[in-house]
């Protein structure tokens, strides 16, 4: 398994090792699970970004077609 060194401060080395004691857990398997969950984090804020945008579009293409539809409701009706 490849070696990853981390360089910290004292305070933030402290946090990481008390952390991982109180959970039960290595320092390394602690920092990995941390960074599969902040990767987890920042995928679902990309998703929820795009189904916001795709959802902008629909608006807006709902938007534009209802334009349509009320310049046809009155469509033979000024003849009567």
């Amino acid at each position: 398994m490849p070696t990853l060194t981390l360089k910290t401060d004292e305070r933030f080395f402290e946090k990481v090792t008390d952390l991982a004691r109180r959970l039960h857990l290595s320092k390394s398997e602690l920092i990995r699970r941390a960074i599969a969950d902040y990767e987890a984090t920042i995928r679902r804020k990309e998703l929820e970004e795009q189904m916001r945008k795709a959802s902008m579009k629909v608006r807006e293409a709902n938007r534009k077609i209802e334009k349509e539809f009320e310049s046809t409701l009155k469509d033979g009706l000024d003849d009567l």
